[in-house]
């Protein structure tokens, strides 16, 4: 999938059909002149329904089309016969999908499973026939109710990205290419700031044909809880993963400094991630020698205060010793010695 076709924030307006006219029907048969009010009643009017897609990764078949409305109901027809209800419309969308409301940002539910459906907006009700109207004192009602208006409302959608593992890393810290070594994914990689400006998802294939997912995010900058950089639009993709990996590159100037940085843009958008299992990455260490190495492990052992790993996805260093760390963190009853 191209960065073009990822599309993970919509806004809709979406309308229920109206419910059908109730029937204004008076029963007319051969030797019965005044068989009395027979109206049936009129069908509901279409649903909006919201419905979770295993198979949609992203929200662009939104993308051209941001208006939904349904049809109205049948209207009643005599011999107390019911119109027919309005179809459904079904909107589906990508598990991990944040329904909003576009007006008051209230969140109205979320979908998270495959085939869930949440009715968004409620077709109206249909009128009732005149042959509910009758009594003793008014046999022949002349009237039956018109149908109730359907719902409308804006809304909007966002997908967050249902992941087990997130990368967490300063533009330029190789969490692009650290992703395209070790799954199938094919990010844009470049020796540039912010060359990754969507989510990637990508499968990391384990040991006995066993997986995991994992997600690569834009670069965090400083700030980037406040809406700096492209702020909200990437931080709410990492709420969702169970596990976050930290990608420091080991030319950084301060490997302990960003780590705190990151951490603390991640505080602020939400205490909740700090409840996540954390690891670090040190990428980019094939540009260290032995030596080099061992003196920045004594300096990290006592400061950096989370577990840690050297690697290179270009050199191919570490790669399979960080697949076994992850796989333990996500399944600590299988975790490798």
């Amino acid at each position: 999938m191209t960065e073009g076709n990822f599309v993970d924030y919509v806004k809709l307006h979406v309308t229920s059909g109206k419910g059908g006219k109730g029937s204004m029907h008076l029963h007319r048969e051969k030797y019965i002149e005044k068989g009395g009010p027979d109206g049936g009643d009129g069908g509901r009017g279409g649903h909006i329904i919201i419905r979770g897609n295993e198979n949609y990764w992203t929200l662009l078949h939104f993308k051209f089309r941001r208006h939904h409305k349904a049809l109205q109901g049948g209207h009643g027809s005599k011999s107390r016969s019911t119109g027919a209800d309005g179809p459904d419309i079904y909107l589906d969308v990508p598990l991990g999908t944040v329904v909003k409301d576009s007006e008051t940002e209230e969140v109205l539910f979320e979908i998270t499973e495959n085939k869930e459906e949440v009715i968004l907006c409620k077709g109206g009700k249909g009128g009732r026939g005149n042959w509910h109207f009758k009594t003793s004192t008014n046999q022949t009602p002349r009237y039956a109710q018109p149908g109730l208006e359907g719902e409308e409302k804006n809304v909007t959608l966002e997908m967050k990205l249902l992941a087990d593992v997130g990368l967490v890393g300063f533009p330029n810290a190789g969490k692009s290419t650290l992703l395209s070594v070790i799954t199938s994914a094919k990010p844009k990689i470049a020796n540039y700031e912010f060359t990754t400006l969507k989510p990637n998802l990508g499968i990391v294939e384990y040991r006995n044909f066993q997986s995991f997912v994992m997600a690569d995010i834009p670069g965090i900058i400083e700030g980037a809880s406040e809406g700096k950089g492209l702020g909200h639009y990437f931080l709410r993709h990492i709420e969702r993963n169970s596990t976050l990996l930290f990608l420091i590159p080991a030319d950084a100037t301060d490997i302990v400094e960003q780590y705190g940085i990151l951490l603390n843009e991640l505080e602020k958008y939400n205490p909740e991630m700090l409840d996540k299992d954390r690891f670090v990455a040190i990428s980019k260490s094939d540009m260290l020698d032995d030596e080099l190495q061992a003196e920045m492990k004594v300096d990290l052992d006592k400061t950096l205060g989370v577990p840690y790993m050297f690697i290179s996805s270009v050199a191919q260093q570490n790669i399979m010793a960080l697949k076994d760390r992850l796989w333990g963190m996500l399944n600590p009853s299988e975790a490798k010695n």
